[in-house]
């Protein structure tokens, strides 16, 4: 439902606002039902406050996005720029009287240049369909976010996404070749390239990946493919505990293996994924390690790495006969978060990092602080490249159950550091993980950040109480 501008109910202030938006706006891109504008407020991290908007707009061109923070900065309102609102850290959670610019309008795959292997893409554009838009042209566009049916490109841009193929072939940034951006005053910025290479000024089409809105607005993204790989095939190996699964990756990645997804499932995290799902997968594991390789001929590769995992002390090796069969798989790993979520009913899920070498050490450290907390926390990891996502499962609706998520939430943080890790390896900072970079950072990475920010953003009405 969309209210006129003599329905919608508003003080003067968000009366002038509203007006001044639909002189460059159509009226169906301006929502001001207080109980629509509400749907907008938040992402889908807990513990993360969010005020109620003042205004919600769906651009479709650049032009109408440069209107609305022209607006924005004439009238000093803060603007917060939201995609699909699929992130984990309240990165896209609204500020009170804001204007929230939701870009999910702007989805058109501009062009994809099989010569050039780049596609050109608008914000909105949902990261699943890009990759079957691309595969028509024997391309691949390698990112793949467990959310993939459902986050957008610009959010993966804002946030630096991951996925569970950045073992082998990276994350987000390292794809984003050049980006179009509006700035906080509404001018139109290009940064990067087209080309294969380039390297003229200073890089800051990596500064905006990662920022999280907090620098400008993405309009447009010139995004890097690759040639299509054969289909995948994946291995199964179960292990006795936790710590054998964390020996056989680094086995693995000592030997000079590259596989294209390196993934682990805890035991609590296999049986909610066969409880949501019945996946079939064995309940008898501590751990669960799935491999998979793209390669010319998959099968020499996974009996390489069975043999490792056997070294490692698994129980049970099993490698999937068929792409179908490793796609049921690769789909159970998928629904782990989801699945976790419907332990409890309520999920904060932690995204730390650390050095594959103390994969193990981080995944004992999580079961210490369940102990120590009474909780249930399962963890699922992109084991490959030590990312790991603890997930605390907890009742919202116990105040104590919530203070102890809360809690042991910060002691695995804390862990992660410890071990030569970082806060984040894929969601972003946001609001939920805010003291905590100033904690890895230190002061002066603080001063320096808070530098770069005053540069793009004066005003500092881009997606404030962000980051820091």
């Amino acid at each position: 439902m969309i209210m006129s501008r003599i329905e919608a109910p508003r003080d003067e202030a968000t009366g002038n606002l509203v007006d001044r938006l639909l002189s460059g706006l159509p009226p169906e891109a301006v929502l001001t039902d207080p109980d629509v504008t509400a749907s907008y407020a938040n992402d889908m991290a807990s513990f993360c406050e969010a005020g109620a908007p003042a205004v919600v707009v769906l651009p479709r061109t650049v032009e109408q996005v440069q209107h609305v923070m022209r607006t924005a900065t004439e009238l000093r309102v803060p603007v917060v720029p939201q995609g699909a609102r699929t992130g984990l850290s309240g990165g896209a959670n609204a500020s009170e009287g804001c204007v929230v610019l939701s870009l999910t309008k702007m989805d058109r795959i501009l062009e994809v240049n099989p010569v050039d292997r780049i596609a050109v893409v608008e914000p909105g554009v949902v990261n699943a369909a890009l990759s079957r838009a691309v595969a028509e042209h024997g391309l691949a566009y390698p990112p793949d976010p467990s959310s993939w049916e459902m986050c957008t490109i610009g959010g993966n841009i804002g946030t630096a996404s991951g996925g569970l193929c950045c073992v082998k072939y990276g994350v987000t940034a390292e794809y984003v070749l050049g980006l179009d951006v509006v700035l906080a005053d509404g001018r139109l910025m290009s940064t990067g390239r087209r080309t294969a290479k380039g390297v003229a000024g200073y890089d800051l089409t990596r500064l905006f990946v990662g920022s999280e809105g907090s620098l400008g607005i993405v309009v447009r993204a010139v995004l890097a493919l690759k040639p299509q790989p054969p289909r995948q095939l994946v291995l199964a190996a179960e292990f006795a505990s936790a710590g054998a699964a964390c020996d056989a990756v680094c086995r693995i990645m000592a030997g000079g293996h590259v596989p294209s997804l390196l993934e682990l499932m805890d035991r609590t995290t296999v049986k909610a994924v066969n409880d949501l799902g019945n996946m079939g997968l064995p309940e008898t594991t501590e751990a669960l390690l799935l491999a998979a390789f793209d390669t010319p001929d998959p099968t020499a590769d996974l009996a390489a790495v069975a043999e490792l995992c056997e070294a490692a002390g698994a129980t049970q090796v099993v490698p999937a006969d068929d792409a179908a069969e490793s796609e049921l798989l690769l789909q159970a790993r998928r629904m782990s978060l989801t699945a976790l979520e419907a332990v409890k009913g309520t999920t904060m899920i932690d995204d730390v990092c650390v050095p594959r070498s103390r994969l193990g050490e981080m995944l004992d450290g999580v079961e210490r602080i369940a102990e120590k907390y009474d909780l249930t926390i399962g963890v699922c990891a992109h084991a490959g490249d030590g990312n790991t996502h603890p997930t605390v499962c907890f009742d919202a609706t116990d105040p104590d159950e919530s203070r102890r998520a809360r809690e042991s939430f910060d002691e695995i943080m804390a862990l992660g550091l410890e071990l030569g890790g970082t806060i984040t390896g894929e969601h972003g900072v946001g609001i939920l993980k805010k003291e905590w970079l100033a904690r890895e950072i230190g002061p002066v990475g603080m001063e320096m950040q808070r530098a770069v920010k005053a540069v793009f953003d004066p005003l500092g009405i881009l997606n404030p109480g962000k980051l820091f």
